[in-house]
């Protein structure tokens, strides 16, 4: 007699859980999580702003919700693609480097098999969405995979790996541009450009911190190249360059003073950026490479958002 479920004995009511029920739901949710960790999808932080400039820039307002939600199917699909194909690719040296060893393709949380899978599903999500938005950007669709997933071997071939890392993020304000207008102009190039050497400036910043790995590997990078002293001061040009490009944007597109406090603002950002990091300190890398430049993008998206807003 008594309840079944406290007794062990009869159905349970429908739409309650049993034990197994709880126990898949818990890994339906931890494989969740690991896949989220295996994509870094907290870095989408980085590359999707820049994709709203392109798109608000070349629409000169709001984009229709339809032009959003497929420029957004292609960002999550090329970024989703291009992270897990790099983990599938540097599996081996993840699972030698402290780093990296707990990432879930080397704990065994996700296998090979599904991360095969999600790469499959996630490429063709990216070219749906250029499907979808006009036909340049399904005509560019496979030359721009062809870049993001070549990046996973960059390091093996050269310390362009930066650069390289650099121009996959800065195809989010070209391709947004393209997706909007179906061209391709010098404004967004600039902006490519702006977001290519942001990227390389602060990747080699986080590079610094596997320099004597990747010496021991065989891997390339500019502060195995430079040296870490060296390569910071690399990093800074790169930013330097990053500002003067991002000033040539008015130059091209009717902008004014708010876009030009988010440019202020970015130089203020990056200049703090590398007051983080020294040479004989890197124990701030972290903070520099995610806090600060997490900002980065939304600072430019302001600007041009209240640029547009108090224009007559």
């Amino acid at each position: 007699m008594g309840n079944g479920l406290i007794a062990g004995s009869g159905a349970a009511p429908p739409g309650s859980l049993t034990g197994a029920g709880i126990a898949a739901r818990a890994r339906g949710w931890r494989a969740f999580a690991a896949t989220l960790s295996m994509i870094k999808f907290q870095h989408t932080l980085f590359a999707l702003p820049f994709a709203f400039v392109g798109a608000v820039l070349a629409a000169g307002e709001v984009p229709s919700g339809r032009l959003i939600g497929w420029i957004l199917g292609a960002m999550i699909g090329a970024r989703s693609a291009a992270m897990i194909f790099n983990r599938i690719a540097d599996v081996d040296f993840d699972r030698r480097n402290p780093r990296t060893s707990s990432r879930p393709l080397v704990t065994g949380e996700l296998g090979l098999g599904f991360a095969w899978t999600a790469l499959g599903a996630s490429v063709g999500l990216f070219v749906l969405s250029a499907a979808m938005l006009n036909r340049l950007a399904l005509l560019l669709s496979a030359p721009a995979l062809l870049l993001i997933l070549s990046y996973s071997y960059a390091k093996r071939l050269s310390f362009l790996t930066h650069l390289h890392l650099g121009a996959s993020l800065g195809l989010a304000p070209l391709g947004a541009w393209i997706a909007v207008r179906g061209t391709i102009d010098a404004a967004p190039l600039v902006l490519a450009a702006a977001v290519t050497l942001w990227v390389a400036g602060f990747d080699i910043i986080y590079a610094c911190q596997d320099v004597e790995f990747d010496r021991q590997n065989g891997l390339h990078s500019a502060p195995r190249l430079l040296g870490v002293a060296r390569a910071l001061r690399l990093s800074s040009a790169l930013h330097l360059l990053t500002v003067l490009l991002l000033l040539l944007v008015p130059l091209l597109l009717p902008l004014g003073w708010p876009y030009l406090a988010g440019v202020a603002g970015t130089a203020a950002l990056l200049a703090y950026e590398h007051r983080l990091v020294r040479p004989d300190d890197l124990s701030r890398v972290n903070h520099a490479f995610f806090t600060v430049n997490g900002c980065v993008g939304f600072l430019i998206l302001a600007g041009i958002a209240l640029d547009l807003a108090i224009r007559p």
